[in-house]
């Protein structure tokens, strides 16, 4: 990313997340400086990065969905505008780019691996995508018993490299069971690999993958066929339990024009095989998000059916743990 000891970042992300924690480790690495923001506020937030003259920006997309309605963003001039924690819509990383002159740069990591993968600087930046493993990243889509899929194949993302943990701290079983042999950490994110340009695209959790009617359905892939629908501005998917299908994939949407139920099905099976269509669309205000910008798919999944049942229980106990 060339960061030189002249950046200033602007930064308001938690520190508790790698998101937050890189923005502030490439600072004390290269030596340049950071203005920390007790908490996000759109128009402080703008503010800041006009006043301290910010050269990077680390956002979430929910971040920068708020950001483009601020008029005074065209005052501000980023050198370098990374995305990361949740997908970036293509649609509204090509807002960003009307505005800041270029599409953010999407990457992707976790808080037991560092920042792994990222689009590069200089390029192409492939909305939806969060790149190539960065230098000294070994990466491999691999399927239940481990074995690598080849390119276009969904399977668990998993990690080796320098940048890697060694153990949680004092659980061992927990750490046995986070990694392969040879020393390939799992991630628990579904992904899979372009084969002509060796992009990454994440897919889904390993955990938030729906079985209905024995078949599998990752929920992001339903999400972005929703998405695809003028109307649609935001879209959740995630299974809810049904004693005809074992779960029955629902979802939320949150639409900025009339549009009904059954017409976002169809749409959805324009674009999906049948059994990944919703069978039931839902119309929300807005989505549940935690600090991270992150889709809290089981507090949709616990309003969705009548509570106290064991088979809802179960299933929200599984998305609360890949929350």
């Amino acid at each position: 990313w060339r960061w030189s000891e002249d950046e200033v970042l602007v930064h308001c992300l938690p520190l508790s997340h790698q998101h937050g924690l890189g923005g502030v480790h490439a600072t004390l690495l290269a030596g340049s400086s950071a203005v920390i923001l007790p908490r996000f506020e759109p128009s402080e937030l703008v503010e800041a990065l006009r006043t301290h003259r910010a050269s990077v920006l680390f956002a979430v997309p929910a971040i920068y969905e708020r950001l483009v309605e601020q008029p005074d963003l065209t005052e501000v001039a980023l050198r370098l505008a990374v995305s990361g924690s949740a997908p970036l819509d293509a649609g509204l990383a090509h807002r960003i780019a009307d505005i800041l002159g270029e599409i953010p740069l999407e990457r992707y990591g976790s808080t037991e691996s560092g920042l792994d993968v990222s689009n590069p600087l200089d390029g192409p930046r492939l909305p939806g995508t969060v790149g190539i493993p960065l230098p000294g990243v070994e990466l491999r889509i691999v399927d239940e018993s481990g074995a690598a899929l080849p390119a276009e194949h969904d399977g668990e993302i998993v990690l080796r490299g320098p940048q890697v943990f060694s153990e949680y701290w004092n659980r061992p079983e927990a750490t046995r069971e986070a990694f392969l042999d040879g020393g390939w950490f799992r991630t628990g994110d579904i992904g899979r690999i372009d084969a002509n340009t060796g992009h990454l695209t994440i897919t889904g959790r390993k955990k938030e993958l729906i079985i209905t009617g024995g078949m599998n359905v990752y929920p992001r892939e339903v999400e972005l066929a929703l998405e695809r629908h003028p109307s649609v501005a935001e879209a959740a998917v995630a299974g809810v339990p049904s004693q005809r299908w074992g779960e029955e994939v629902t979802a939320w949407v949150v639409a900025d024009g009339a549009v009904a139920a059954d017409e976002l099905i169809e749409h959805a099976r324009g674009l999906l095989a049948g059994y990944k269509c919703p069978k039931r669309v839902l119309f929300v205000d807005a989505l549940p998000r935690n600090s991270m910008g992150k889709l809290q798919r089981s507090t949709l999944v616990a309003d969705a059916v009548e509570p106290n049942t064991a088979v809802l229980d179960r299933a929200v106990a599984k998305l609360s743990r890949a929350d």
